[in-house]
């Protein structure tokens, strides 16, 4: 009985931490009060940096995947960066060495970076889930829920001017769309954050709004949540204007090959916009160069 209670208590301490992660600071305590949740709302005027997101992460023990992984992988690379890089989540060598895309996946993103003149120093990269999910099997809806506030949090600390999706799940939890990432890739879409993602249900609203770029045209839809489905938040403003491009997963290039001259077209729109928008990276020690050009 003792060891029954234990456990009770320790899935409901875990249930709890997951709560406070989403934001909810109250629920209601009366069946004659209306059923609510009460979200946090609004982020810090200042930005968090990564530092403090990852402290308040901690030991993370909010969803069931903390009982299978080795290691939580956070996420690495500048803190200032102009491009983010988010794919699906840790695989075996994360898991062991808690960096992210350190195995053949990893290798092979380095090699596409490259090929527009960028290091993995330049960037930043993460997960939208930080722990490996057992045999590497597809995340999970209550997963992605429990990781997405801390990756928001993340996106509002770098205040990256573009995200490179990595794979279907990346892009469809960034965009809240269950659209194949056929359909979705090479193409620039705007962030709209929603607090509570609700995705892979069957009943999402495929339309994006997809933005500018020197080859792809305005589309006049735009992605719409609808009711149930989380609604975007006034603490989010600060992201705006982030733009999402996805593409194929590494891992997916390296049981396909033949998909690599379309990610190679995908990573130069990405090189392109940088350069006309943004205009110059200040990257590792502050120099300045456009991005795209070589480096010498």
């Amino acid at each position: 009985m003792d060891r029954l209670v234990q456990e009770i208590i320790a899935d409901l301490k875990t249930y709890l931490e997951y709560l406070r992660g989403m934001g909810i600071v109250g629920l209601p305590t009366s069946e004659d009060r209306p059923r609510e949740v009460f979200l946090n709302s609004s982020l810090p005027p200042i930005p968090p940096t990564l530092e403090e997101v990852r402290k308040e992460l901690g030991d993370c023990l909010r969803c069931k995947l903390h009982r299978t992984r080795r290691t939580l992988v956070f996420g690495e690379g500048n803190k200032k960066a102009k491009l983010m890089i988010i794919g699906e989540g840790p695989g075996h060598e994360e898991d062991v060495q808690g960096k992210p895309f350190v195995g053949k996946a990893g290798q092979l993103l380095t090699k596409i970076l490259q090929s527009i003149h960028l290091s993995r120093e330049e960037v930043y990269i993460t997960n939208i889930i930080k722990c490996r999910p057992p045999q590497n099997r597809n995340p999970e809806l209550e997963e992605i829920q429990t990781c997405y506030p801390f990756l928001l949090k993340q996106i509002h600390a770098i205040q990256p001017q573009i995200i490179c999706a990595l794979g279907t799940f990346a892009a469809q939890t960034l965009l809240k769309t269950d659209a194949k990432i056929t359909t979705l890739r090479g193409r620039f879409y705007e962030f709209t954050p929603l607090e509570s993602p609700a995705i892979h249900g069957g009943d999402i609203n495929k339309s994006s709004r997809r933005v500018e770029s020197t080859t792809i045209p305005l589309a006049e839809s735009s992605l719409r949540h609808r009711k149930g489905e989380g609604k975007a938040s006034s603490s989010l403003t600060g992201l705006a204007g982030i733009k999402v491009v996805p593409t194929y997963h590494p891992a997916y290039l390296l049981r396909n090959p033949e998909r690599k001259r379309e990610v190679w077209e995908d990573m130069k729109q990405i090189s392109k916009w940088m350069v006309s928008h943004v205009g110059i990276d200040s990257y590792r020690d502050g120099t300045s160069q456009p991005v795209g050009e070589n480096r010498r």
